[in-house]
């Protein structure tokens, strides 16, 4: 076994620590941020106004000058980064093999890789806004050993930064393939959190494997001990459509239930059309103007996800099942009574169940999302009688819960809306 492997399979996966996954604040990030003559303070703190967090970049950001003048903007406005397309890190983790058998081609040393690494680190490690690296989008298994290797020189340099990748969705895969490719992941990467994408608001319709998807994504996160983060589409394309705000709060909704401990938005700026992907209007256009969806964002990211991921961060996800679901689609568990709630009615919800991570606390939580994206819904629910002192309801204006009737809860929603609830 080589350094580098030794350091990788060495390193912890106990990451409550590092930035955007440790504290209370929950992480709201964007992908494709302003091109390289619109990276001003004035940007970036339209970013920040919006409610989000942290940026990936992109967008041709992949000079180190650009990407220290758009750490420089971040540093004022108090926006983390993950840097993407650095030239040490795309020869790092894609270009280049990390092997110390110097048989094998196109590779470089351990100790190159790190040399590769706290160059990237002198270069941007000072920025307060600095959070990590973007090491690999989508990687694919014949680079999971080698992307290891990086991920573990990258703790061992640096161990407060975060170590960042995003997998593929499940799309086309025989049955059990994800979740192996998944576990594949997990076991040989080492990662500190478990990301995916997947845009299943199509022009035809829901693509209602985005639930077998999420629900995957779910139980490794639950079984590593690993935060588990999205992207939700803000954008149009070639292959799905654009977004309006019911829509994304719904893909944001659908993903706190299957226990999202961290949302990213794809797009935040429209890529350009000689890509050739087709993308249309994001959160802001190809000018440099605000869309519809920038105002749904922030609406969405103040006045909700921020409040109600606070609360939600912490907690360990419990169970998540779908009651009366119009698809009945595969790897959706539907909702049957046991010792938590003895019954559901009225229209199709999902139901996400949380508890606290301490296991003598008997408080459940329960996040009651609308099925549906384009029509209100109403639904009760009843808990076991007895079991619980009182029933509140989490007010994301003022932060806190206020009581509600003591035998059920009534939710009434409207499109892609959601409702949190404490059972104490």
């Amino acid at each position: 076994m080589t350094d580098g492997q030794t350091e990788a399979a060495a390193a912890p996966l106990d990451a409550s620590g590092l930035p955007l996954i440790g504290g209370p604040d929950f992480p709201i990030g964007i992908f494709w941020t302003p091109p390289p003559d619109q990276t001003t303070q004035a940007r970036y703190q339209e970013i920040r106004d919006a409610g989000f967090t942290f940026v990936i970049t992109g967008n041709y950001l992949d000079d180190g000058n650009i990407i220290g003048w758009a750490l420089q903007q971040a540093d004022q406005v108090g926006l983390k980064v993950l840097i993407s397309d650095d030239t040490q890190i795309r020869n790092l983790t894609r270009w280049f093999t990390i092997s110390d058998d110097r048989s094998v081609p196109m590779s470089i040393t351990t100790a190159d890789g790190r040399t590769l690494m706290q160059r990237a680190l002198d270069a941007y490690g000072g920025h307060p806004s600095f959070a990590g690296f973007n090491m690999f989008d989508e990687p694919w298994p014949d680079l999971f050993p080698s992307l290891g290797r990086a991920m573990g020189i990258a703790r061992a340099l640096r161990p407060s930064m975060l170590p960042y990748t995003n997998i593929a969705p499940d799309l086309g895969n025989p049955p059990g393939a994800y979740a192996q490719f998944v576990e594949n992941f997990i076991q040989t990467v080492q990662p500190a959190l478990l990301s995916f994408d997947r845009y299943p608001i199509l022009s035809s319709g829901l693509d209602t494997g985005y639930f077998s998807n999420w629900a995957t994504i779910r139980q490794a996160g639950l079984n590593h001990g690993l935060p588990t983060w999205t992207f939700i589409q803000s954008v149009g394309s070639n292959t799905f459509r654009a977004t309006n705000g019911a829509e994304m709060l719904w893909l944001i909704n659908v993903s706190l239930a299957y226990g999202a401990k961290g949302i990213q938005y794809f797009t935040y700026w429209t890529p350009d059309p000689a890509r050739g992907e087709g993308f249309g209007p994001a959160i802001i256009d190809l000018n440099g103007r605000r869309t519809e969806r920038y105002r749904a964002a922030q609406q969405i990211n103040t006045g909700w996800l921020s409040p109600v991921g606070r609360q939600l961060k912490p907690l360990v996800s419990d169970q998540v099942s779908h009651f009366d679901d119009p698809a009945q689609a595969d790897g959706v568990t539907a909702f049957a009574a046991d010792d938590v709630l003895t019954a559901v009615s009225g229209d199709p919800v999902i139901i996400g169940r949380f508890r606290s991570a301490d296991p003598g606390d008997r408080t459940r939580w329960l996040l009651i999302v609308n099925r549906q994206y384009d029509r209100p819904a109403s639904a009760t629910l009843s808990p076991v009688p007895g079991r619980f002192g009182g029933i509140t309801q989490f007010d994301p204006r003022s932060g806190t819960y206020r009581q509600v009737q003591n035998d059920r809860i009534t939710a009434s929603l409207s499109a892609g809306e959601a409702a949190l609830y404490r059972l104490s």
